[in-house]
């Protein structure tokens, strides 16, 4: 009986995408988009969250607010909004941000730091379900600590890094993860999961062209994408799990 065959190939897919001239800028592009769009995201949805828990009216309204987008990116709508370029914000381009980037920079960091800024928008608009998630962890911490916390005489920020902060560490490991796999997984232009797409669909007779093709390759890039994944939230989780040393009295 005869059935599928294969042979072995090593490292040689490993070895073709890092000479590739096209993937290895991709992965770079993402890894620094990465170190700049999850802080930003993580930031701005902890700030969103514990201004929507002040004891203001609607509380409701402004949680649904900002989780909307997360419903309507799902439709059409997102995709209209990028194929149009109206996922940056004209006051970065008119304050000459962009140009400052690209005369000062080199075309390796600029070109992604480009990319997220005329994405911010987009950026900004994964912000809905992180929002929600600190806003329940903020809600669950008794108010009665920040009461006493306050009778002692600690200001708002000692309150925020002694007692909002440590509380919110766990949501904010669980925020990093849900970040990082929802935007790698969004397959925007030039991004790897549009390329991996690409390789699988190529048929095996261009092999011999010098570029990538087959599943073979894609399981590849797949597993080095992953493995960038789970290094870069390997680094943010790392970066919040270090302990805050107190000063000795």
């Amino acid at each position: 009986a005869t059935g599928i065959t294969s042979t072995p190939v090593g490292f040689k897919n490993y070895i073709d995408i890092v000479r590739n001239q096209t993937i290895m800028p991709m992965l770079s592009s993402y890894l620094i988009k990465m170190v700049v769009a999850v802080p930003l995201i993580v930031v701005f949805s902890l700030i969103i969250a514990m201004l929507i828990n002040q004891p203001i009216k609607g509380k409701g309204i402004w949680r649904t607010i900002f989780f909307l987008p997360v419903i309507i990116s799902s439709g059409p709508i997102l995709s209209e909004l990028t194929a149009q370029g109206a996922t940056g914000l004209p006051s970065i381009a008119e304050s000459g941000v962009l140009e400052f980037i690209n005369n000062n920079l080199g075309e390796w960091i600029a070109n992604p730091l480009e990319s997220l800024l005329n994405s911010l928008l987009l950026v900004l608009w994964y912000a809905g379900v992180p929002i929600l998630i600190f806003l329940a962890g903020l809600q669950k911490t008794d108010s009665s600590i920040y009461e006493a916390a306050s009778i002692d005489g600690a200001g708002p920020w000692e309150r925020f890094w002694k007692i909002t902060l440590p509380s919110i560490k766990p949501l904010i490991s669980i925020v990093i993860v849900f970040v990082v796999v929802n935007m790698s997984l969004q397959p925007e232009e030039g991004s790897v999961i549009i390329q991996t797409r690409t390789i699988m669909m190529l048929d095996k007779t261009v092999a011999g062209t010098g570029m990538l093709s087959g599943y073979g390759a894609a399981a590849t890039l797949s597993w080095i994408y992953f493995f960038l994944m789970i290094v870069v939230m390997g680094v943010f989780i790392g970066l919040i799990s270090i302990k805050r040393k107190e000063p000795k009295r």
